[in-house]
């Protein structure tokens, strides 16, 4: 009985250090367990991103050269594609060509200025000059038809004094007639008086003569003054013309500076002509990796469609989307790694470069809308751009799309 009863505190201490044991094990379990994960947070749900470089047929064509194979690494400025440049060739020499003839013809238009604006001078000096020439025409008719109309007046009484003298000398002649039949006057006393009668109607027939020069010459002169009056109207209408240079001037000017602009024109035209025919020949923007190869020899493409993209490896970087419970502590600069699961968890060294600005729910096609009756809520995953450390993967074998899991080390 004393041996049963020494024995049973024995094991009883035993058991109670076993637990013990175990709760410290258990202890120390978790503090490791906490120290290990503290100050650092990962995630599975990472991917290997790069830029795409898509390829593009500027100008539609037929495909004469594919000269380069999918998975095939070309350098900038290879050529990929090439296509039938033949009509771009004609479609170049003909904008050319309406170039040439736009450009004479500018050059004509702007020498055209020049002579416009001294003719248009010397047209409003002429027409100046003809106006006053014009006036004083007027003037000198005016007073010819004056002295006309003077003169006439002045033969007209003359040729009534001289009738007058006429008529009384025929009249004498028959007295004296009368008398001579009675010799109560000489025959001599008689042709004296016929004589003086006779030149006084040669006196009087010489002044209706003059009469009607006079006349003849008021019509002379009333003609040289219509004519002078008609010839003003033309050089006053000449004049009003001739001062519209300013608007004829700025007129030849504007054809000018049209003709310019179309030879500007023109130019854009020549120089897109040669742009397109640049562009028949498709060169790698950048270096990379051919891919999704679709342009073969002989196929007709236009422009924008698909020939090819391009992946360039010499830049990839890492897009982890951490839950948002995980990104609180995390900052730009921040050292993580990277493990990559296409070579067994190969590790490389990387940085946190950026954090996205929304959620990657934020930028789908359907956000989720949570103003409704039935909400629940769901952890959302921010992405965080990480960049991998400078000459870690010189043979390029990170390719875009590969899982990884990355760890960001926020302490």
């Amino acid at each position: 009985m004393t041996d049963d009863r020494q024995g049973t505190p024995s094991r009883v201490s035993r058991r109670a250090v076993l637990i013990i044991g175990v709760a410290v094990v258990a202890v120390v379990a978790v503090g490791a367990w906490l120290f290990l994960n503290a100050g650092h947070e990962s995630t599975d749900d990472a991917q290997i991103d790069a830029h795409l470089t898509p390829i593009a047929a500027r100008v539609g064509g037929t495909v004469l050269r594919a000269p380069v194979q999918d998975n095939q690494q070309v350098n900038a400025g290879d050529t990929l594609v090439e296509l039938d440049r033949r009509d771009y060739d004609v479609a170049l020499a003909k904008a050319k060509a309406e170039l040439a003839n736009a450009e004479a013809e500018a050059a004509a238009a702007r020498s055209s200025v020049p002579i416009t604006s001294t003719a248009v001078a010397s047209n409003v000096t002429t027409a100046r000059g003809s106006v006053d020439e014009a006036v004083a025409a007027i003037e000198q008719a005016q007073k010819e038809m004056e002295a006309a109309h003077a003169r006439l007046a002045a033969v007209r009484a003359r040729e009534r004094e001289l009738e007058a003298n006429a008529a009384k000398a025929a009249r004498d002649v028959e007295r004296w007639r009368g008398l001579l039949a009675k010799d109560e006057v000489s025959q001599l006393q008689f042709d004296t008086t016929a004589a003086t009668a006779t030149a006084q109607r040669a006196a009087a027939d010489s002044a209706k003569s003059q009469t009607l020069e006079a006349e003849a010459g008021i019509s002379v002169a009333e003609s040289r003054l219509v004519a002078a009056q008609a010839a003003e109207r033309q050089a006053r209408a000449a004049l009003r013309s001739a001062e519209t240079a300013p608007q004829q001037v700025a007129a030849t000017e504007a054809r000018a500076a049209a003709a310019d602009a179309h030879v500007q024109q023109l130019k854009a035209a020549t120089e897109q002509a040669e742009l397109n025919l640049e562009y028949t020949v498709v060169k790698a923007p950048v270096k990379g990796i051919v891919s999704r190869k679709s342009a073969e020899v002989g196929q007709v493409v236009q422009a924008g469609q698909p020939l090819m993209a391009l992946v360039p490896l010499e830049s990839v970087w890492i897009t982890a989307n951490f839950k948002e419970t995980q990104v609180g502590a995390m900052r730009p600069g921040q050292r993580a790694t990277v493990k990559v699961d296409a070579y067994g968890g190969r590790e490389f060294t990387a940085k946190v470069e950026s954090i996205a600005a929304a959620t990657g729910a934020r930028f789908s096609l359907l956000p989720p809308e949570n103003a409704t009756g039935n909400f629940v809520k769901v952890v959302q995953r921010v992405p965080v751009k990480i960049v991998l450390d400078q000459g870690q993967d010189p043979e390029h074998l990170l390719r875009p799309g590969m899982s990884v899991m990355p760890t960001v080390y926020t302490r």
